[in-house]
């Protein structure tokens, strides 16, 4: 895999060799951060890191600090030799956890750029619903969402946009 611009565009990582996990194409990555614009100083969570690409992308295009949570260990210890491959340790920061686990034990903790990429396979809204409580204020959640289910309606949230990519949805959330 590779990170698409930025600072360390064209710089490669490593991506887990699970099947836990569903790298996202560098297709759908480059179209997530240009709907994003600019992120310069931003801070960033990954909720589903998997191969840790979007919180790296991320910090190449400018983000301050990215939090990447992963649950798969062979993914997290993926994530862990690419943040010191990449000499990212200190701006990317990578946590082995169950995302609602995570969120249950820092419920205040807020990002300005909140992305989640979950496992299709078993995707559950009300999760989607408690990880948007970690979008600050005119911050902005990313959804990557399978294209047979309907976009979810999430609490305190506003829908700006999505575009469809194969069988991934984008959806791009703004905090009200």
């Amino acid at each position: 895999m590779r990170i698409i611009a930025g600072k360390y565009g064209g710089r490669t990582f490593q991506s887990p060799k699970t099947f836990n996990t569903h790298p996202m194409s560098d297709k759908i990555r480059g179209a997530v951060f240009n709907m994003l614009g600019d992120i310069e100083g931003l801070t960033v969570l990954d909720a589903f890191a998997g191969s840790g690409a979007l919180g790296f992308e991320a910090v190449s295009r400018g983000a301050e600090q990215a939090l990447l949570i992963e649950l798969d260990k062979d993914a997290f210890l993926t994530i862990k030799r690419n943040i010191e491959l990449l000499g990212l340790e200190g701006c990317v920061t990578a946590i082995r956890a169950n995302i609602k686990g995570w969120s249950n034990n820092h419920p205040a903790q807020t990002f300005d750029i909140v992305v989640c990429d979950p496992p299709y396979d078993a995707v559950l809204e009300l999760l989607i619903h408690k990880i948007a409580r970690h979008v600050r204020e005119n911050g902005v959640l990313v959804v990557s969402w399978p294209t047979h289910e309907p976009i979810p309606v999430i609490p305190g949230m506003e829908p700006l946009r999505h575009k469809t990519y194969g069988n991934a949805t984008l959806v791009v959330y703004r905090r009200k």
